[in-house]
């Protein structure tokens, strides 16, 4: 069964002068060691390193406050509007100088998940995801940003997107096959329903779903629900209900903020297989 928790829940660990962390996903808490998630709070003036392991796969958003990353890259002023990809091998300092909340998820012996693994084609990036090209749900007023994905980073460990659901709308029935994944919701109130069972779920969840598990959610309350959502691998197959209808986005031609996205992108249906649920 999936595994819902919220980070509330969790103890802070101190790592480090004004610097605590909270492990979420856990092999120990989900019984799967394909992604371990955490979330690091710098207090006004600290700063802690950043290390990905040489057979890892990492990235990061900064939930809230400012930052500044320092390393090989150089230097990186970092707000809530940015994402990281963190290959192989990186390392850099994270400084808050008016505090931070920074999540952060690592995929261990990232090789695993990639039969084409090639670690020196992966490269730091980092995103103002305000600047991305908006997908639009054809079905209803949800919207979608895409994070990483097997182009954007050279890689199949991952895929990844962020998605809003306006009060009123709503998913369709559906699972996946070929990969585990999470959602981390970011903000607002839905209910969630897990093999046609219903739950409510609220920030700072952290919704763990295996393989095979049916699932959706519905934003029934009056404000907006946003999460993050990762799979890995990065390939997998979606599975609809019968009767479902099927989740297509189409290009907004526009950013979040009503502008010009850094790049286009094409219309995406996630049309793999009908079942007879």
């Amino acid at each position: 069964m999936a595994t819902i928790f919220n980070e509330s829940t969790i103890s802070s660990e101190v790592i480090a002068d004004g610097v605590s962390v909270k492990r979420l996903i856990t092999p120990e808490r989900v019984k799967s060691d394909n992604v371990n998630t955490e979330i690091v709070e710098l207090q006004a003036g600290a700063e802690t390193q950043i290390d990905v392991g040489p057979s890892d796969v990492a990235w990061a958003h900064i939930l809230e406050g400012e930052a500044r990353l320092t390393g090989e890259i150089g230097e990186q002023d970092l707000t809530a509007h940015h994402f990281l990809f963190l290959p192989p091998g990186f390392s850099a300092t994270v400084r808050s100088d008016n505090g931070a909340k920074v999540f952060k998820a690592t995929v261990p012996n990232a090789q695993r998940f990639d039969p084409g693994w090639m670690p020196d084609q992966l490269t730091f990036r980092c995103v103002d995801w305000t600047e991305e090209p908006v997908l639009n749900s054809v079905h209803d007023a949800r919207q979608r940003i895409y994070m990483i994905s097997p182009k954007l980073s050279n890689t199949q460990v991952v895929k990844g997107e962020m998605i809003l659901y306006p009060a009123g709308t709503e998913a369709a029935n559906h699972h996946h096959e070929g990969a585990e994944h999470f959602q981390y919701i970011l903000r607002g109130t839905a209910t969630f329903y897990l093999n046609e069972q219903p739950q409510r779920v609220q920030a700072g969840d952290t919704v763990y779903i295996y393989q095979n598990e049916r699932h959706f959610f519905i934003n029934d309350s009056d404000d907006e629900m946003a999460f993050i959502e990762y799979f890995v691998p990065g390939k997998f197959m979606t599975i609809w209900a019968e009767n479902a209808p099927i989740c297509t986005w189409s290009p907004s031609g526009r950013n979040i903020m009503g502008g010009a996205p850094s790049r286009e992108i094409g219309t995406h249906t996630s049309l793999d297989k009908v079942s007879d649920v």
